[in-house]
């Protein structure tokens, strides 16, 4: 489980797009161990080897294929972050590391300190993107500013920019996504029949009696 926090970001020093990556980095390295979980622009990765100064990750055919991580190559930039500890600040949303797909950039506009960045999805992930929601953008955790039917919109303030790979990013380039798991595990509870008559159903009328709409 992560929280959306990028820790540091790591430089792809070798790959095979097919099987692994291996990311030069330096914090995240401080207390790593084989069998870690780390998130690499949002996607949850195994710890497979490390040394002083980098760490491999097996990577298989279908995350390539389903995130963006198949378009890395040696020298790019990367978003790192580390599993959340049980005794750490939960600075941003549960992110589960497990990608719902990519997006594209369609615009960049700079306003004031802040940066805009327009990204077009797919209806299967509009559907959980709400405004003032929470999504994670090759997971990093961030605010839902604005909706439309294909697109949504982020504000990014400057220490963001600073401290992950958004600042690399060009229009046309692709970002892993991941909606948040709340929104849903709740479509998944209002939408699951429940087989037996003797069971409790979650339903719109059920949240309404218990004051949740």
């Amino acid at each position: 489980m992560f929280t959306g926090i990028i820790e540091e970001i790591g430089t792809v020093r070798d790959l095979d797009g097919r099987s692994f990556l291996k990311i030069q980095a330096e914090k995240i390295l401080s207390d790593i161990h084989i069998g870690d979980s780390i998130a690499v622009n949002g996607v949850c990765l195994t710890v497979t080897d490390f040394s002083g100064n980098s760490f491999r990750a097996d990577v298989m055919n279908e995350t390539f294929e389903r995130s963006s991580l198949g378009s890395l190559r040696r020298d790019s930039k990367v978003n790192l972050e580390r599993a959340m500890s049980a005794d750490g600040r939960f600075g941003g949303h549960i992110v589960s590391g497990h990608i719902d797909g990519t997006g594209i950039i369609k615009n960049i506009k700079n306003d004031g300190i802040a940066v805009w960045y327009k990204i077009s999805a797919s209806p299967e992930i509009m559907r959980y993107i709400a405004e003032k929601g929470s999504v994670a953008v090759d997971g990093i955790s961030l605010t839902v500013a604005k909706v439309e039917r294909e697109n949504f919109s982020v504000s990014v303030i400057p220490h963001t920019s600073q401290q992950t790979i958004l600042s690399l990013k060009r229009l046309g380039d692709a970002v892993n996504l991941e909606n948040d798991i709340i929104a849903k595990y709740v479509e998944k509870f209002l939408t699951s029949g429940r087989e037996s008559s003797t069971e409790s159903v979650i339903d719109m009328n059920f949240l309404a009696e218990r004051g949740f709409l």
